[in-house]
């Protein structure tokens, strides 16, 4: 599978000439099968999201969009991704179950008037919206597994994809100081990429802890214990210029040892296997 990040920033984007190399845009990252010539799974819905339609080559996306939970900085792409809001289009939208409400009504809290102008419903193409729970089930393919994590705010879930030939995780929103479950770790285990929440630094662990994110250390820690290929430091502050992000990178190269660690770049491609 190939992996294209859309968007890597967290909580919100990052306009400006501070943030142009790393890029601005939120959560968003699209999966192109083995053999295939466009992505047709998607993590995540923020404004990166709206990298994707270039992608397509002129045509509506036909595919899935699975959210990690529901957060603006992780939805708010979908009403303005012209490849999906367009004729011919279908979208199979998968959001965190809870509360034992539909899918559909979990978007429209923050997706319909007076919050913003259209409801889902308004969407064009052909949308299916649908509340998943934790667990293993194929979409587009690939296997797709949903673990819960610990995080502020609402439902929040890693998600495990896996193929043939390869496996990655996605965890861009998460607290480990409130403890990493079992599941999580059999979720993340021996997966070739973990793309995961680096949002703060350890002297910044107060903060962390009152978001609800994850330190730097925390992901290259748990990245070790989890026996996984490569970890990419993902969900950058939005106040990480580019010039604090290249300090970075030469942080994690000593912090990473004999693990391979990438900073998340917008626009990056990953092929999997041999990211490393």
């Amino acid at each position: 599978m190939r992996l294209q990040l859309l968007g890597v920033r967290g909580s919100t984007a990052a306009p400006g000439p501070d943030f142009v190399r790393y890029g601005g845009h939120t959560s968003s990252i699209a999966i192109t099968p083995d053999g295939g010539d466009r992505p047709t799974l998607v993590l995540d819905a923020g404004t990166g999201l709206r990298m994707l339609t270039p992608l397509l080559g002129g045509d509506p996306f036909d595919g899935s969009i699975v959210l990690s939970h529901l957060h603006w900085d992780h939805m708010q792409g979908l009403p303005f991704f012209v490849g999906g809001d367009r004729p011919g289009a279908r979208v199979d939208l998968f959001v965190p179950a809870q509360d034992g409400r539909k899918g559909r009504d979990l978007l429209a809290q923050s997706f319909s008037p007076p919050a913003f102008p259209i409801t889902p419903e308004q969407l064009q193409g052909d949308w299916r919206f649908e509340a998943l729970d934790a667990g293993t089930r194929e979409i587009e393919g690939f296997a797709v597994t949903t673990a819960d994590a610990a995080h502020k705010g609402g439902r929040t879930f890693g998600i495990r994809v896996q193929d043939d030939h390869g496996s990655i995780a996605y965890l861009p929103d998460h607290a480990p100081d409130a403890g990493v479950s079992e599941e999580l770790v059999e979720l993340l285990h021996g997966v070739d990429l973990l793309v995961h929440d680096a949002q703060f630094l350890e002297p910044e662990r107060a903060m962390a802890d009152a978001y609800g994110h994850a330190t730097v250390q925390d992901a290259i820690e748990l990245g070790r214990r989890c026996e996984v290929g490569t970890v990419v430091l993902f969900h950058h502050s939005p106040a990480r210029t580019d010039a604090a992000l290249d300090d970075l990178a030469t942080m994690t190269a000593q912090l990473g040892g004999t693990l391979p660690v990438v900073i998340a770049r917008e626009g990056m491609v990953l092929d999997v296997p041999g990211t490393s």
